[in-house]
């Protein structure tokens, strides 16, 4: 369905989900990837229940990271057992939410976050499967945005681990190493996992899970296809058979994640332009879509330079536009200086490959204005359009629940069977 039908069926800005998309860059990744394997779908890159629903159909399991996130997740049809609780700033309360739900696979980023998922877990007298989420010492060379191997609120350093491996020996499962994002480079992909298996080797503990992150790159908001990564598999493979001997049979198992690369392509924003001027010598194109839509983290300075597709021009002369949207802030610029045909009050433009970190990465509640619709299409036909609302409930005034505080160490009933892990 091209741009011209959805604005006139649903109004711009739309933002419009492929599922066979996402199901296609789902096999592209698991073909990619070691056998067996588990995959968990990061529900940050895109929580719509209908993308996230038809991961879950492909036997995604899920990341999560927050108690949205799990609401989400579980709306989406993953079970609980199939979650993955991540994220360095876990309250206890968080961690007795989701122990209710039936979270029982968390990651702990430190110490105290590995107390107070035990204490929790005692209290709620269940057992638990902990990973240790790992910063290594050394960041893998050619990262472009180094998540571990620098100073980080992420994971227990490698440093302090090695130094005192009886506080963490037996009281988790497996390990977690997520070195960096948005990687298109096969060889880069590939120093970061020979890091992270051989810092699991050399730890030697006894691991059901070895999660060995994501990072896997796909193009944002610029024309382009899925990345490639055709070597991966074999060499991964030849790297895992020389330190984990036991990893195909699941000892341990080993899982990735993947948010951008499983979404990232299936999405388009289409956006309408209301306005053309200029402004001492420089031509603004001004649109009904803005970084409230896509790119809220342009005030941090990492929204990356815009290439939208003009749908629908006037097709006059070629020339260098701002792309600015409706908010009243000069933070609110997609672009700078990009070259299109000439834009008239009306016209579309298409931003590509914005179904991952677009609308709820965005400053969606700034000034109001109602999100975009969102079109899911089936083989080309819509089969869910909904829009995202916020809405303010009150709270009534009592005393707050105490949070759950950390624990003494003391050790959960680990399980120790094989996982299983899909083929």
């Amino acid at each position: 369905m091209n741009a011209d039908e959805i604005a006139r069926r649903f109004g711009t800005p739309a933002y419009v989900y492929d599922l066979t998309e996402v199901r296609a860059a789902c096999r592209a990744l698991r073909d990619t990837l070691p056998r067996p394997h588990r995959l968990y779908y990061s529900l940050k890159a895109n929580p719509h229940p209908v993308v996230a629903g038809t991961l879950a159909g492909q036997g995604c399991h899920a990341e999560v990271s927050s108690t949205g996130e799990l609401a989400a997740a579980l709306a989406a049809g993953f079970p609980p057992e199939h979650l993955l609780m991540t994220g360095p700033g876990k309250t206890g309360a968080d961690i007795a939410g989701a122990l209710a739900a039936g979270v029982r696979r968390f990651s702990a980023e430190s110490a105290a976050d590995l107390d107070r998922i035990e204490t929790a877990a005692r209290a709620a007298a269940v057992t638990t499967e902990c990973l240790l989420r790992i910063n290594a010492d050394q960041p893998v060379p050619g990262m472009g945005l180094a998540m571990t191997g620098t100073a980080s609120q992420f994971g227990t350093d490698l440093s302090a681990v090695l130094a005192a491996p009886e506080r963490f020996r037996g009281r988790v499962t497996g390990l977690h190493l997520y070195m960096g994002t948005n990687i298109a480079d096969e060889d880069t992909l590939l120093r970061q996992y020979e890091q992270s298996i051989t810092i699991a080797a050399a730890l030697g503990f006894e691991l059901s899970e070895l999660d060995l992150g994501g990072g896997f790159g796909a193009p944002y908001s610029v024309p382009g296809d899925r990345y490639a990564f055709p070597g991966l598999r074999s060499r991964l493979s030849a790297l895992l058979d020389q330190h984990l001997a036991g990893w195909r049979h699941g000892r341990p198992g080993v899982s990735f994640e993947s948010g951008r690369y499983l979404t990232g392509t299936c999405g388009r924003l289409i956006t309408r332009v209301v306005d053309v001027k200029t402004s001492k010598g420089k031509t603004y194109a001004v649109l009904d879509s803005g970084v409230h839509h896509l790119g809220g983290m342009a005030g941090l300075r990492r929204l990356p330079r815009l290439q939208p597709r003009p749908h629908v021009g006037t097709g006059g002369d070629a020339q260098p536009y701002t792309l600015v949207g409706p908010l009243c802030t000069p933070l609110d610029t997609w672009a700078q200086g990009v070259t299109l045909p000439g834009l008239a009050a009306g016209d579309l433009l298409e931003i590509p490959n914005v179904g991952a970190y677009g609308l709820t990465a965005s400053l969606l509640a700034f000034l109001g204005h109602p999100a975009p619709v969102e079109v899911v299409l089936d083989d080309g036909e819509p089969v869910h359009v909904s829009r995202l609302a916020l809405h303010r409930t009150e709270v009534p005034v009592t005393t707050p629940t105490p949070t759950i505080p950390a624990g003494n160490n003391n050790k959960t009933n680990n399980n120790d069977k094989t996982k299983e892990y899909a083929r």
